[in-house]
C-alpha cells in the first residue's frame, strides 16, 4: 500500500525573498513535521492467529479512545452555551456579544476542520488527537481568568481551532480499523461521543457554576481535559500497518492484497475527486442547515427556556440535557437502523429523521410556556432525530460514497459546510435577539424570540429536504 507523501517542510522555495532560516529552525519544523506523520509500515505479522489477537486489542483501545476522547472534546467546549446566561445577567458581555464570541469560534472551527481534514489522512492520528484535546484544554483555562470581549473572543477562536483535531481525526481512525459493513453502526456508537460529553456538560457544569460562579465553568472541564489528554495519548493507536498488521480491507476480506494494491492510489487524487462530486457539497450543504438549528438548541436553548418559558437556569439546562441523553440512542441506533435494516443504505431513515426533526422542532419552539410535558417530550424527540441526521449528514453518507483514503478530507469538506451553519446561526441568533430585546421597568433586559425562533425552523425543513437530491448517490473507489 502506497505511503502518504510527507507534509511540505519549511525550505528555501518557501521564503519570502530568498530568506532561509536558520538551521536550526529547519531542522525544528521539519522535526516537528515527521512527529505528527503517520508512521513507517511495519513488516507484515504472518501468524493468523496474533494478527487477529492484536486486531481485538487495538480496536477495543481505539474505539473507546475516540468514543470517550470525542466525549471530552466536547465537554470542553459546551460549557459556554451553560455560562452565556450568567454572562448575560452580569452584563459582562449582551446578547450580540455573546453571538459574536460564538461565531468567531464556529469560523476558525470551521476553517480548521477543512485544513486538519485534509491533513488527518496522513497523520499520526494517536498524537494530533491528543495535542488538540490538550490545547483546547488548557486555552479553556485561560479563558477563565478573562472578562475583556476581545481577548475572549481570540482565545475562544483559538480554542475552536484546536477543537478541530478531533473529528476528522476519528473518522480516519474509525476508517482505518474497521471495515465497510462495520463502519455504520461504528460511527453512529463513536458519534454518540457528542451527547455523552454535551449532556454531562449541561448537567455538572450549571450545577458548578451555581455553586462557584461563571469562571469556575472553564477552570474546571479545562483541567479535566488537560488531565484526559494524557490517557488519550497513551490508549490510541496509529494505522494497522504501522504495527505490522494488515490493511482492514485485507483483514476483514473485503480485498485481496492485490486487489488493494491496483485499487490504490495518491492521497492527493482522492482527495481531489472528494472536491469535484457535487454530492458531497449538496450534503454539506445539508449538513450546514441541520447545525444551524442543532447548534442554536445547543447554544441559545438554556436561553430561551429561561426567557421564552420562564423555567431556573439548572431547569433549562436539564431540559435541553434531555436532547443530549436522547442523542445518544439517536447516534447509536441510526447506524444499526441502516446497516440492519437497510443494506447499509441511509436515504431512506434519513428521510424519516428529518421529518420527525422539523415536528420536534417546531414544537419545541412554538408551543407557549406553561406546558413542561411538551418541553421534554420534544426535546427527547429532538435530541434522538438530529444527531441522528447529525451522524449522517455531518459525515456517514458523504464517508460512504468516497473513497477510503480520502476520509478526512470528505471530514472536512462537510466540516467546513457544517461550522458554516453553526457560526452563521450564532451571528444571526445573537442580532436578532439582540435587534428585538426589550427593557423591564425593572431595568432588566427582556429577549424575543419570535424571529429568530422562524430561522430555526426553516433551517430544519431546508435539512430535510435537500438531502432527497442525493438520494441514488454511488460510491466511488
Amino acid at each position: 500500500m502506497s505511503q502518504p507523501s510527507p507534509l511540505p517542510t519549511s525550505g528555501r522555495d518557501s521564503q519570502p525573498h530568498g530568506v532561509n532560516p536558520p538551521a536550526k529552525n529547519r531542522s525544528f519544523l521539519s522535526a516537528f513535521a515527521r512527529f505528527f506523520l503517520t508512521g513507517p509500515d511495519a513488516a507484515q505479522l504472518t501468524d493468523e492467529a496474533e494478527i487477529k489477537h492484536r486486531y481485538k486489542k487495538n480496536r477495543i483501545s481505539v474505539m473507546l479512545s475516540i468514543t470517550l476522547g470525542y466525549a471530552m472534546y466536547y465537554v470542553v467546549r459546551q460549557g459556554f452555551a451553560v455560562v452565556k446566561k450568567p454572562l448575560l445577567e452580569a452584563k459582562i458581555f449582551d446578547a450580540a456579544q455573546i453571538g459574536a464570541i460564538g461565531s468567531v469560534f464556529f469560523m476558525t472551527y470551521m476553517i480548521g476542520k477543512c485544513v486538519n481534514g485534509f491533513l488527518a489522512d496522513r497523520l499520526n492520528i494517536k498524537r494530533f488527537l491528543a495535542l488538540g484535546l490538550l490545547g483546547s484544554s488548557s486555552i479553556l483555562v485561560g479563558i477563565g481568568f478573562c472578562s475583556e470581549f476581545y481577548l475572549f473572543a481570540v482565545l475562544w477562536g483559538l480554542c475552536g481551532w484546536f477543537q478541530t483535531f478531533g473529528s476528522a481525526p476519528c473518522v480516519v481512525s474509525l476508517n482505518q480499523w474497521f471495515s465497510n459493513k462495520e463502519r455504520g453502526t461504528l460511527y453512529g456508537v463513536w458519534f454518540s461521543a457528542h451527547n455523552i460529553g454535551t449532556g454531562l456538560t449541561y448537567i455538572i457544569t450549571a450545577y458548578i457554576i451555581k455553586t462557584w460562579g461563571w469562571r469556575m465553568g472553564f477552570y474546571a472541564p479545562g483541567v479535566l481535559g488537560v488531565s484526559a489528554s494524557f490517557f488519550l495519548y497513551l490508549f490510541m493507536r496509529d494505522r494497522p500497518q504501522v504495527y505490522g498488521l494488515p490493511p482492514v480491507a485485507v483483514y476483514a476480506g473485503e480485498l485481496t492484497p492485490e486487489e488493494l494494491k491496483a485499487k490504490d492510489k495518491p492521497v492527493f487524487k482522492a482527495q481531489l475527486r472528494v472536491l469535484l462530486r457535487p454530492a458531497v457539497w449538496i450534503l454539506g450543504l445539508s449538513s450546514a442547515a441541520c447545525y444551524i438549528t442543532r447548534y442554536a438548541f445547543e447554544s441559545w436553548g438554556v436561553v430561551f427556556l429561561t426567557e421564552a418559558k420562564g423555567y431556573t437556569l439548572t431547569q433549562a439546562s436539564a431540559i435541553i440535557s434531555i436532547s443530549q441523553f436522547a442523542g445518544i440512542a439517536g447516534a447509536i441506533t441510526c447506524g444499526l437502523i441502516s446497516d440492519k435494516l437497510f443494506n447499509h443504505k441511509r436515504n431512506i431513515p434519513c428521510l424519516l429523521f428529518g421529518v420527525f426533526f422539523v415536528l420536534s422542532t417546531a414544537t419545541f419552539v412554538y408551543v407557549p410556556k406553561g406546558n413542561p410535558w411538551s418541553d421534554y417530550v420534544s426535546m427527547a424527540f429532538f435530541g434522538y432525530t438530529v444527531y441522528a441526521l447529525v451522524s449522517y449528514l455531518g459525515g456517514l453518507m458523504a464517508v460512504d460514497i468516497c473513497s477510503r483514503k480520502a476520509t478526512g478530507a470528505v471530514m472536512g469538506v462537510i466540516g467546513l459546510f457544517s461550522y458554516a451553519g453553526a457560526s452563521l446561526q450564532e451571528a444571526v441568533g445573537g442580532y436578532l435577539l439582540n435587534a428585538h430585546k426589550t427593557i423591564g421597568v425593572d431595568g432588566k433586559t427582556i429577549y424575543d424570540f419570535t424571529t429568530v425562533s422562524k430561522f430555526w425552523v426553516v433551517a430544519a425543513v431546508f435539512a430535510l429536504v435537500l438531502p432527497l437530491f442525493v438520494w441514488n448517490a454511488k460510491h466511488e473507489d
